[in-house]
Parts: C-alpha cells; sequence; structure tokens
C-alpha cells in the first residue's frame, strides 16, 4: 500500500512509518520543516513538505493522490497554546479528512486521545486539547470514509513489550509509543477494523491477537 502520514515527523509517525517500510509498504510523511526530511528518509519515508494549518484542501489532496491509506498522527504537541490545539488537534485534522473524502483516499485513521470529547468542559489547555480532539473525531465520523479512531491512554518512551489492551473502553493505562505504533500498523492492514473507535493501554494481548479480536476474526 502507499500510507500517507499527517504529522510525519512525530514520534508515534516515525516509529510507525519504520515499521510500514520494513513490511514492504510505500511511506510519504506530511511535515511542515524541511530540516526534518532527513529523519523521514532514515526511517523509510517519503518527506513531503506541507503546513496543514495554512494549507487548502486542494493542496492537501494533491498529497493524497494515488495512496491507499491515510493517517492523521499530527498534534500542537506539548507546550503549545490553546489556539494551536484547535488549529492543528481539529482543524487540520478536519482538513486531512476532507481531502482524503477528494481523493477517494478511504481508509483513515486518527490518532485520538483517550478522553477525547467534542462537549468537555474547561477553559484549561488540556481541557481545550480534550474538546478538539472530540471535535476532530466527531467530524471524521460523519465522512463517508472507512475510518479507525484509535484513542491511546498515556503514552511513554518505554520499549514496546508487544502485549495490548485494544477495546471500545479499556479504562485509563499507560501504553508505550513502540506499541502505539505496532497497533496502527497492523490495523491498516485489518480494513474490518473500519468504523470502530478503540482505545489502547498496555495488557496482555499479542498485538496481532488484539486487532483480530476487535475486528471480529
Amino acid at each position: 500500500m502507499r500510507i500517507v502520514i499527517a504529522g510525519g515527523h512525530g514520534q508515534i509517525a516515525l516509529r510507525l512509518e519504520r515499521l510500514l517500510a520494513a513490511r514492504g509498504h510505500e511511506v510519504a510523511g506530511i511535515i511542515r520543516r524541511a530540516e526534518h526530511a532527513d529523519e523521514l528518509r532514515a526511517a523509510g519515508a517519503e518527506p513531503v513538505l506541507c503546513d496543514l494549518e495554512s494549507a487548502s484542501a486542494e493542496e492537501v489532496a494533491a498529497h493524497l493522490q494515488g495512496a491507499d491509506a491515510a493517517v492523521f498522527a499530527a498534534g500542537a504537541g506539548p507546550g503549545s497554546g490553546a489556539a494551536r490545539k484547535d488549529t492543528v488537534d481539529r482543524g487540520a485534522a478536519v482538513l486531512f479528512a476532507d481531502a482524503a473524502v477528494r481523493t477517494g483516499v478511504r481508509r483513515h485513521i486518527v490518532v485520538s486521545s483517550m478522553g477525547a470529547d467534542p462537549n468537555h468542559e474547561g477553559d484549561d489547555v488540556f481541557d481545550v486539547y480534550q474538546r478538539a480532539k472530540g471535535e476532530a473525531d466527531a467530524y471524521v465520523r460523519g465522512l463517508d470514509l472507512d475510518w479507525t479512531i484509535l484513542r491511546p491512554g498515556l503514552l511513554t518512551d518505554d520499549a514496546g513489550t508487544g502485549l495490548v489492551r485494544l477495546e471500545a473502553s479499556t479504562g485509563r493505562g499507560p501504553i508505550p509509543r513502540d506499541d502505539v505504533a505496532a497497533v496502527l500498523a497492523e490495523l491498516l492492514e485489518t480494513p474490518a477494523t473500519a468504523g470502530l473507535t478503540l482505545e489502547l493501554i498496555s495488557g496482555s494481548a499479542p498485538v496481532s491477537v488484539a486487532v483480530k479480536s476487535v475486528a471480529g476474526n
């Protein structure tokens, strides 16, 4: 498959690019800073320069032409203010999904956040973030796409174990970024997970088993 990843220089995205390239897929990562291009190439991905905060839907659609799947893994990141939670975590996610619809790239995976809720209350930056992610998820679910929304728990840089808990509702818990990337790679190769919103934390099931289970296999 050809897979385009928004937020291609993110910590989960770089891990996912390595996994997908190793599996023989053609991977492109959207980045907004040219200086990150070499890191993507080292991960086996083609760097695509595009600022999702300022690009038009037509521009983003051009980068999705010929893709078989799209992954939204972009985020404003820690240290960013409320305004960028809206422009990136909500706005860029909406833009990327609209571009996928325009180009007919039906398989669409969103890396969301546990607790994301369009009705989340509060004015702290984290509250704004949870609301923005929830609004983006709700928007994507309303589109004619084969979407899967993945909501990981507390992200860690611990080495992945390959053992996870993947369900509609898991309760809170940590999950290494390695294992998030492994689950994303498996979801991309499991079309029967379309239409599911899933929570992910560390657990006892091997990644492939966990994904097959939620897919009904």
